[in-house]
């Protein structure tokens, strides 16, 4: 049997302020998120941080939660569903998929417990981060390592560093944009938005920032686009220091004053729709440019579990386990795992 994590960030268990307030103790005390002396940062931690935001980001995650639950959550659980599917018909009985939130539930842990009681003896960690950082995919790799390092007997390790140029990533990213230009046409501009980190992290080596200017350039040149038709931006910062560069929510500001004023905005960097997106980048952000002047305003939505993204994510997953797999059903490998995705997609209603 082999094993396969894949892990994403992680979400409160509810939207109050007592469920956010232990996420965020757990987050915010990740060396790899911040990395101020642990005596200073404590006090600031819990002497202010944890006794103010909890309830805003509750208000905040309110308004995007589900019936079924936080939208990150729900939308990591369906993409596991629809990998397992695919790995299932290409790889009966070999593959086993866990899902592991890097803070919160489900643990990362508890996702490894699981695999080992399944018998894998072989596990490959997906952090599903398509730009490398060492905030979001080292720390998770952090996670993994002390988990493990109380284990007895250990098994055989691989892992994705990221994958934010794969070009099954890169077209399904582009597909998704001309989806939502199907109807009414394409913008002024087309932002690609990304998550923002200290830019000292960047200045120490940190690659993520040239990750992501190399993920919207492959995908504007899949799109043809002009550089004065797309641009970079940075969301989600976090105190007081500089982050990455231009900041979203000034950089909108901006253009509902000045122009342009027909924005499309999507979010690569986020493999599933969550309160980033939903709520910062669908909801706030949108005031934000509509408030200053702006007349049109287009959020794309992540790529969560279209049948292009699932597939992209079966290739990397099979590149990866390679010397792993064997196909015993001998299926076409270029045809299988498109059409079991493209038809779960369709039967769910989202597009492919």
């Amino acid at each position: 049997m082999l094993g396969l994590l894949l892990t994403n960030l992680g979400t409160p268990e509810q939207p109050t302020s007592a469920a956010v307030r232990r996420y965020l103790a757990q987050f915010l005390w990740d060396r790899r998120v911040v990395d101020l002396p642990r005596p200073l940062w404590w006090l600031i931690l819990h002497g202010l941080i944890l006794r103010i935001r909890p309830a805003r980001s509750a208000r905040a995650y309110r308004k995007v939660w589900t019936n079924e639950g936080s939208p990150l959550l729900v939308n990591s659980l369906r993409q596991v569903e629809a990998i397992q599917e695919v790995l299932d018909h290409r790889f009966p009985g070999t593959v086993r998929v866990e899902l592991g939130m890097r803070y919160g539930k489900p643990a990362i842990g508890a996702a490894l417990r699981a695999l080992r009681e399944a018998g894998a003896e072989r596990v490959l960690v997906f952090p599903l981060y398509p730009q490398y950082s060492a905030s979001t995919t080292a720390s998770t790799l952090d996670a993994v390592a002390a988990e493990l390092k109380g284990w007895p007997w250990i098994p055989e390790l691989r892992w994705i560093n990221g994958y934010h140029s794969d070009p099954g990533y890169i077209s399904a990213l582009a597909r998704s944009v001309r989806d939502a230009w199907q109807d009414s046409g394409p913008g002024e501009k087309l932002l690609f938005s990304f998550h923002g980190i200290p830019k000292r992290y960047f200045r120490a080596g940190d690659p993520y920032h040239c990750f992501c200017h190399a993920t919207a350039r492959a995908v504007a040149s899949a799109l043809n686009l002009t550089d004065d038709r797309w641009m970079v931006v940075f969301q989600s910062r976090f105190g007081r220091e500089e982050w990455l560069k231009p900041y979203a929510d000034e950089t909108l500001r901006k253009f509902g004053r000045e122009g342009p004023r027909s924005i499309d905005i999507i979010c690569p960097g986020f493999s599933a729709d969550c309160l980033e997106t939903l709520e910062e980048m669908a909801q706030e952000n949108r005031s934000v440019f509509l408030t200053a002047g702006g007349v049109s305003y287009r959020y794309i939505p992540a790529l969560n579990d279209r049948g292009d993204h699932i597939d992209a994510l079966c290739g990397l997953i099979e590149r990866s386990m390679t010397g792993w797999l064997e196909n015993p059903a001998n299926l076409p490998e270029s045809v299988s795992a498109r059409n079991i995705a493209r038809k779960r997609a369709l039967s769910m209603g989202a597009s492919d």
